[in-house]
């Protein structure tokens, strides 16, 4: 778990996310209920995207660029996991937009992996890739991820389940049947991010 240093700031609200703001260009995201789809999985991972987003500017602070690197990527792989989570639920739950919401995450992880090369040839992203990071997720939450929450709510109250246990059983159903997809879905984190 990431250490996230809270320091006295002034305040940003922008309705959604509050951002604590100090004399720096970055600024630390607080959650505001405002931003919950109602979906207590998704909510409790977007809330920790907004964790890693707060603990890169600390490590930003601390001049640390290991710390930075390490957290550059547990955040593609986090959002990566996030993602290919949503997804899965989308598809269970017949959202008839999953495809373009995935092509949306799919231009994001190449846009962060863009700032991670950029990061490891040394140059200075950190400002950047913060305040992408930060529009991206009220953006994405607001907008695309808002738009999918009606059909995925109904879906969970048909199925009386939750979001996790519906994909957890449609990702166990594939391991079973063995399809080939599922041997390059396993890989595909591998080949995108390196690992």
């Amino acid at each position: 778990m990431i250490q996230i240093n809270r320091r006295p700031a002034a305040h940003i609200d922008t309705g959604f996310l509050r951002c604590n703001r100090d004399s720096e260009i970055m600024a630390h995201l607080v959650w505001k209920t405002e931003l919950n789809t109602g979906i207590h999985e998704i909510d409790a991972q977007h809330q920790r995207i907004a964790q890693y987003i707060n603990a890169l500017d600390d490590a930003r602070q601390t001049n640390d660029q290991r710390a930075v690197g390490r957290i550059i990527e547990e955040t593609i792989d986090y959002t990566a996991s996030h993602f290919a989570f949503e997804e899965a639920m989308l598809e269970d739950a017949g959202y008839p937009f999953s495809t373009p919401h995935k092509k949306v995450h799919e231009i994001f992880v190449r846009r962060v992996v863009e700032f991670r090369t950029r990061f490891e040839r040394g140059e200075s992203v950190l400002g950047e890739l913060h305040d992408m990071l930060y529009r991206w997720l009220f953006n994405h939450i607001r907008h695309e991820d808002g738009a999918y929450v009606a059909t995925v709510k109904a879906h969970l109250h048909a199925t009386d389940s939750s979001a996790e246990r519906i994909v957890k059983a449609q990702v166990g159903r594939e391991l079973q049947q063995g399809r080939a997809g599922v041997q390059a879905k396993q890989g595909w984190l591998k080949r995108l991010f390196g690992a």
